[in-house]
């Protein structure tokens, strides 16, 4: 028998509160993801991609409690959480968030070796040893020479590295990376994901990449989820998603990847218009005011997910031809 998924989360929804005009008047929640549903398991590399405020970042936060689900399920080990601030603390355990900007997630006031030794004290373990500390270090790839230097005192790849050995002091079975390789010369980005695989390979950890460079998700990913507006309009693994995307969208997003061959050309039309307000959601399919192919039942439906392959899922009422997706890629 299989083992459940670390993480899963069910047509999971998360609104907020719309500032009101007038004190007496009422406006619905803003959804920021609308039926989010994806599972991850245990040694798996899932890379989440889409445009700036496509809602992926949300999801990761709302993975590790710091934003509280309105609707669908969240489940652990195969267990359903109930939202609660005791649930959430077993959530914590199990998953560290790598956030974007390491450095303003560091107090300036600490050494990099009580940073690193910091989420084991929140979690009620105590302080590391100096020996487990610089254990960690060189398990992120950070010197030891390092762990006396203020967060200021770090270059990006380096507050990188040491923000990932904060994330091992817990022990996690999920690493969730907020757009790991921003900002960092190519050079460096190889350095951080070559750590991901060394740290999956020896340690089982799963990783949730958020990110909007494609690059890395062919690098290091196993699954791709590709969200727009808050939805997975497309999920599957990555080789058969970057041989023949199948919604418009990814197909979109794949033909304005940088190729380094000028005898290449894509074949997919662009991305055209301008991402839309959350607060006035298009009807029907989301993507359709941007989409080349859409038709009449397209700005009027919203498209259910549905199957193209095993693992692969697509919310596309008219997807594009496999044969011509291959083109794209």
């Amino acid at each position: 028998m299989s083992k459940p998924p670390i993480i899963e989360a069910k047509s999971l929804t998360v609104a907020v509160p719309q500032r009101r005009s007038l004190p007496f008047m009422t406006k619905p929640g803003l959804n920021i993801l609308a039926d989010i549903s994806l599972a991850i398991h245990e040694s798996e590399i899932v890379c989440m991609v889409g445009e700036s405020g496509s809602g992926k970042s949300t999801f990761g936060r709302t993975l590790v409690g710091l934003m509280k689900p309105s609707g669908g399920a969240l489940q652990l080990d195969g267990e359903k959480l109930d939202m609660s601030n005791r649930s959430f603390a077993r959530m914590r355990a199990t998953a560290s968030l790598l956030f974007q900007d390491p450095v303003t997630s560091f107090d300036p006031r600490q050494r990099i070796r009580s940073i690193i030794s910091e989420p084991r004290r929140i979690a009620g373990h105590g302080s590391l040893k100096s020996d487990a500390i610089i254990d960690l270090a060189e398990q992120a790839g950070l010197s030891r020479t390092l762990l006396s230097r203020f967060p200021h005192g770090l270059s990006g790849g380096q507050a990188r590295r040491a923000a990932v050995a904060r994330a091992l002091s817990v022990v996690p079975r999920l690493i969730i990376a907020d757009e790991p390789t921003a900002g960092l010369d190519l050079s460096v980005q190889g350095g951080i994901l070559n750590l991901f695989l060394d740290i999956r390979d020896v340690h089982k950890t799963a990783f949730l990449i958020i990110t909007h460079n494609l690059a890395v998700a062919r690098h290091v990913s196993d699954r791709v989820a590709i969200m727009y507006l808050g939805r997975i309009v497309e999920s599957g693994p990555s080789g058969e998603i970057f041989r023949a995307p199948r919604h418009p969208y990814t197909a979109a997003l794949l033909a304005s990847e940088p190729v380094p061959d000028p005898a290449r050309r894509r074949t997919a039309p662009p991305v055209i218009g301008e991402v839309p307000s959350l607060a006035h959601r298009p009807s029907g399919c989301e993507f359709h005011p941007r989409c080349p192919f859409a038709q009449a039942r397209c700005r009027t439906e919203l498209p259910p997910e549905t199957s193209l392959s095993p693992g692969h899922t697509i919310r596309c009422h008219y997807p594009l031809d496999a044969q011509k997706a291959e083109l794209v890629a």
